[in-house]
């Protein structure tokens, strides 16, 4: 599932590929909101975006099940 970032001040977007599911990440950025605390993603080769919550904009999360384009396999 792709997710989109948008942080304050900052004209790029994060853009982070991850496995999770829409509803883990919603669960997280709810907590670090409420925590003030740090959002914490993961992308699909394990590493690690971390953006405080207090300077995040929005988040957009992709379809969780987007099709692929390309050669590779299925």
């Amino acid at each position: 599932m792709e997710i989109k970032v948008g942080i304050q001040h900052v004209n790029r977007e994060v853009v982070v590929e991850t496995t999770e599911t829409a509803a883990d990440v919603e669960r997280a950025f709810s907590e670090a909101v409420e925590n003030q605390g740090v959002f914490t993603l993961s992308d699909e080769r394990g590493r690690r975006v971390l953006i405080p919550s207090t300077k995040i904009a929005y988040v957009d999360l992709g379809e969780e099940h987007a099709r692929k384009v390309g050669f590779g396999t299925l």
